[in-house]
């Protein structure tokens, strides 16, 4: 069990692998969660378009705009 309360289920829209790094867009309804991870992460997760996954937020800081 995770402590975050944040988490979303979501389907990789894209999925971009780099050196050592992995951005990861994810489709949550109308909005796309973008994270960036290792490659090696990402390589564990077998990260593939249109996978199901969990994006789960842990920050000490969110910004609000109106």
């Amino acid at each position: 069990m995770l402590s975050a309360r944040n988490q979303f289920r979501g389907t990789v829209k894209d999925l971009k692998l780099g050196n050592i790094m992995a951005e990861v867009v994810v489709s949550v309804g109308a909005i796309e969660v973008v994270s960036v991870i290792t490659r090696s992460s990402a390589e564990k997760l077998a990260l593939k378009v249109g996978d199901s996954v969990t994006a789960i937020i842990k920050s000490t800081e969110i910004m609000i705009d109106k």
